[in-house]
């Protein structure tokens, strides 16, 4: 008795997806791993949480297929691509992914209306809300950095920073959440 309940599109695009997240997680990885080695810690600290959570994310993606009945497909990821050239650098090129991840999400979320399968779009609501948390958070570093400074951020400035960074939260405050009590 076959027990798939996912459309091959939705099977390939989930798995697809499933694959984006861990090649994120990577980039994550090599990230933290550059600003370590350029002995920003608390930036190292934050990006490595965010390796582990985008590591999360493609569990649940791997989860949600199987328990769909359909077969899930690891496979190979790119490499992480260059290394950061600045601390500004590094985080353009996270707020860049998390656009791609998001426009990634939103593809699959149109897939599943199209196809009338309510249960893959109700699995994505909790990928949409995560995005616009991730696309929030790298918009307010980037923000962050370019008081101090941006391209030409100066070394104290880079210091407060990463101190900041190794107690920043991993959520952000989205807009939907704000009230007049609570801006």
């Amino acid at each position: 008795m076959n027990t798939n309940r996912l459309s091959p599109t939705l099977a390939a695009a989930l798995n697809a997806q499933m694959t984006n997240e861990a090649h994120n997680s990577q980039i994550y990885l090599a990230y933290a791993s550059w600003a370590s080695d350029k002995g920003y810690d608390g930036i190292a600290n934050f990006l490595f949480r965010h390796a582990n959570e985008e590591r999360n994310h493609m569990m649940k993606f791997l989860e949600y297929i199987l328990k769909r009945g359909a077969k899930v497909v690891v496979t190979a990821i790119p490499a992480p691509g260059d290394d950061p050239k600045s601390v500004n650098d590094c985080f353009e090129k996270v707020f860049k992914y998390e656009v791609e991840n998001t426009t990634s999400i939103y593809n699959i979320v149109n897939m599943s209306l199209e196809e009338k399968d309510w249960a893959t779009w109700n699995f994505l609501q909790w990928f949409v809300k995560e995005q616009t948390e991730e696309e929030t958070l790298a918009l307010d570093l980037l923000s962050k950095i370019k008081v101090a400074g941006g391209e030409k951020a100066n070394p104290e400035a880079l210091y407060t920073l990463d101190l900041d960074l190794g107690k920043t939260p991993d959520d952000a405050v989205l807009a939907q959440d704000v009230t007049v009590e609570k801006p």
